[in-house]
């Protein structure tokens, strides 16, 4: 997108916009927040539901777009490293061990940032997410553990031009940063900094009640919750226990329509467009995956580098068999008895994908479900909005009509 300066008369229209009144991608909108500001005049372009453009903001970011004969580019985005990694000294109550808190914190205290758009939880409720923009250490740490529902992140951009700010740092998931990569020369910063998140099945406040009713045996009192290497889905409880539930035991039938279809319909897993990802699909179990896509994305990991215990990233196993018959498994919402999905568990969990090949295990069952969604429900959208990549991917299994 070209740069339009703040004091323009284009810019000055898109202020005059009443915020909230449109939702162009309508039932595919992933609530981002964009809408919610008059950013809204830039949607057309920024949306990555109306506007697929990975490969040139991928080239805008990280100067260049990812090189498709490369397996590792074509599945995980430009990058210049991956690891695995922890911290020696965990954050008490961070979802994993709190490199994204340290990072935030390490570049607040450093001046490097003015300020760090991330997400608290409103008082009411733990789950329901509130965007704000951090300015102390505090407010970093009031943000930790994941909000597993449709976050408007990009709600407070008004409040970052209104406040004068020049250097950032943006903490989000694929689509938010996908719009916030195409209206960036619109902010007026001197420096964007952005930390990513991989990012699949997001629900709304109502969907995750549903999916905590139907998956966890006391969903009043977890506090988190994550899908995990061991293909099992990890609760973390409000007494400190953890509940786990194999993937193959979930009710696939009753959590089929659950996911909002912009997550349906999403292809950036990965979160390409950010200069630092932190995530764990990559990694063994119980450690994270961090994928330093840049300069920038180096420089904001080289602050913490002394706090971290790392390890190379490492990939086992072959994970086709399992992608193409987990394909019509979940097509017809086929759920086990709780039995035979905990062996089944149990065996997979020894012969089946780990590290980066458990990455791509992921990601080409998420493609393939999503392919089908949006030839089904968006056959008029399928050409343009599905990647290259995606298709590529997609392409490798035989898929239901």
């Amino acid at each position: 997108m070209t740069a339009v300066s703040p004091n323009s008369p284009q810019h000055k229209k898109a202020k005059a916009l009443k915020p909230g009144s449109r939702r162009p991608a309508k039932e595919l909108c992933s609530e981002c927040g964009l809408c919610d500001t008059y950013y809204v005049h830039y949607v057309k372009e920024a949306c990555a539901f109306i506007n697929q453009q990975i490969p040139e903001l991928e080239e805008q970011a990280h100067g260049r777009s990812r090189d498709l004969e490369r397996d590792d580019d074509l599945y995980f985005g430009v990058h210049n490293t991956m690891m695995a990694a922890r911290k020696t000294q965990p954050i008490e109550g961070a979802q994993w061990t709190g490199i994204v808190s340290s990072i935030a914190i390490e570049m607040l205290n450093r001046g490097l940032v003015e300020g760090v758009v991330c997400v608290q939880n409103t008082e009411s409720d733990r789950f329901q997410p509130m965007p704000v923009i951090a300015r102390t250490p505090e407010d970093i740490l009031a943000a930790r553990v994941n909000k597993p529902t449709l976050s408007p992140n990009l709600s407070v951009l008004e409040q970052i031009e209104q406040s004068g700010m020049k250097r950032l740092l943006v903490i989000g998931v694929g689509c938010q940063i996908q719009a916030l990569r195409a209206v960036q020369a619109q902010l007026g910063l001197e420096k964007l900094y952005v930390l990513g998140t991989p990012c699949v099945d997001n629900v709304t406040r109502a969907g995750l009640q549903t999916f905590l009713d139907t998956t966890s045996r006391s969903p009043e009192t977890v506090v988190y919750y994550e899908f995990m290497q061991d293909f099992r889905v990890h609760f973390k409880h409000e007494d400190g226990s953890t509940e786990t539930v194999p993937f193959f035991g979930l009710k696939t039938n009753q959590l089929k329509n659950v996911f909002a279809p912009s997550c349906m319909s999403c292809f950036d897993y990965v979160n390409s467009l950010a200069d630092l990802v932190v995530g764990y699909m990559g990694a063994p179990f119980g450690w994270q995956w961090l994928v330093v896509r840049n300069e920038t994305g180096q420089e904001m990991l080289d602050l913490v580098q002394d706090q971290l215990e790392t390890q190379p990233v490492m990939s086992q196993g072959d994970r086709h068999n399992a992608v193409q018959q987990s394909i019509p498994a979940y097509d017809k919402g086929v759920t086990l008895p709780m039995w035979a999905a905990k062996l089944m568990g149990v065996v997979i969990e020894k012969i089946g994908p780990k590290g980066l090949e458990y990455a791509r295990f992921s990601i080409d069952s998420h493609f393939t479900r999503n392919y089908l969604y949006v030839k089904r429900n968006y056959p008029n959208k399928l050409a343009q909005h599905i990647p290259e990549f995606a298709k590529r991917i997609v392409g490798q299994y035989n898929l239901p009509k």
